[in-house]
């Protein structure tokens, strides 16, 4: 094969290869046109030709753009006769056909151009969308038009907004909008990934799956939504061990996103927090496995709202930014123990903006094991009131066993603290 192919002119080479690919095109078409019932354009000889055209077209044009856009415009002007004919024939006539026609005229020009990967990806992207059209109609009517607006903001946030911002350091505190923006982004996409597997399993898994996404997603949030279930439903080991798995996968969480931004932290970091995610997830798993007094089946309920809120985004820019100020002022006015109580501070509230500050700040502005032990106090007093907060809004046995549980991780989770 290889012999006959250094034998052909490169030219012959290249039209087999246009005939090729808009033969397949046409081949599919073809059998579409046998099913269609209707008038419908073109088959396996239409396609090659319209192939062999654009492959002639740009050969006469070479560089010119002009005489290539006339021929492009003349054999869409015959593609929109042919989508005319088809609307007086059928009003549910799609324009597939005539678009598919379209893009084998620029494969065959792409060819002569050598672009033969392009021509051939090209190819292959119009086969696959026209041979799935019920299962991608399928996709379309089961996603709501809300989802698609939250993928859009995701786009904002990732793809438009990211790219602009400048990669350098501006002021004293040497914040630097690309590097701060981008962390969003990654706090944004976990969460988007939580959200989106929490849609796709939506009424399924129960409790436990409901813990181990919403843990990912938010583990404070979940444990409020599982503590305020848990006070009106007597199933005290299932809700504290969901409550205990949520809190576990808080740590795999943060020992990702420390890994994204900064690998020193994460090396000194992730093996305590991995492990602590699996002793709290192993734990609370054996937990909710115990049979409680009510035997009834617990059904999830619980679905996330979207977490791309584009002022939820700004927000959490804003907080980032104030962290790594007031952590860098405690360094140079206050030292390592203004840093440590900031921490314990900061995980009351959200620990994210806290967290991903030091990242940035660890091993310039703050000490590496600076870092480290501010990432483990916070991170251990986020349980802590996670535990308070199980027990003001569960039930009396789940309250207990949840402010035991989290408060007995606040306390290991501490013991990182000795050798960091």
């Amino acid at each position: 094969m290889l012999e006959a192919y250094q034998w052909l002119p490169p030219e012959a080479v290249k039209i087999l290869l246009v005939l090729f690919l808009s033969f397949l095109i046409g081949l599919e078409r073809e059998e579409h046109k046998a099913t269609a019932g209707h008038y419908a354009f073109g088959g396996v000889r239409t396609f090659p030709l319209i192939g062999l055209i654009g492959y002639s077209v740009a050969l006469l044009s070479g560089t010119q753009l002009l005489p290539f856009t006339v021929a492009f415009l003349v054999v869409g002007s015959f593609l929109l006769l042919s989508y005319w004919r088809k609307l007086c024939s059928s009003e549910t006539a799609g324009v597939t056909s005539e678009m598919s026609g379209l893009s084998t005229f620029l494969v065959g020009a792409l060819v002569y151009y050598d672009h033969f990967w392009i021509a051939t990806a090209l190819s292959v992207a119009s086969l696959m969308l026209l041979e799935l059209k019920v299962v991608l109609e399928g996709i379309a009517t089961r996603i709501p038009p809300d989802e698609i607006l939250t993928f859009a903001k995701f786009l904002l946030l990732s793809a438009v907004i990211l790219p602009i911002l400048p990669r350098q350091e501006f002021g004293r505190f040497h914040v630097n909008p690309f590097k701060t923006w981008l962390v969003v982004v990654a706090v944004s996409a976990i969460s988007y990934g939580s959200y989106v597997l929490q849609k796709l399993t939506k009424q399924r898994g129960g409790v436990v799956l409901a813990a181990f996404l919403g843990g990912a997603y938010s583990s404070t949030l979940t444990t409020v939504v599982i503590s305020r279930r848990a006070a009106h439903e007597a199933h005290p080991h299932l809700f504290s061990g969901g409550i205990l798995i949520a809190s576990g996968m808080m740590y795999i969480r943060l020992a990702g996103l420390v890994a994204i931004f900064n690998r020193n932290l994460a090396a000194a970091l992730a093996p305590p927090f991995l492990a602590l995610a699996v002793l709290a997830i192993a734990a609370g798993w054996f937990w909710s496995s115990r049979p409680d007094a009510e035997g009834s089946e617990v059904k999830r309920e619980y679905e996330p709202k979207n977490p791309l809120e584009l002022k939820a985004a700004f927000l959490f820019a804003v907080l980032f930014l104030v962290m790594l100020v007031a952590t860098q002022l405690a360094v140079t006015y206050i030292g390592p123990a203004g840093v440590k109580a900031l921490a314990a501070i900061m995980g009351v509230t959200d620990v994210d903006p806290f967290i991903m500050g030091m990242t940035q700040a660890a091993g310039t502005l703050t000490p590496l094991r600076l870092a480290a032990q501010a990432v483990v106090i916070a991170a251990a007093s986020n349980n802590l009131v996670k535990g308070i907060y199980a027990y003001s809004l569960a039930d009396r046995k789940t309250g207990i066993q949840g402010l035991s549980f989290l408060a007995g991780l606040a306390v290991l989770g501490l013991a990182p603290l000795l050798w960091l």
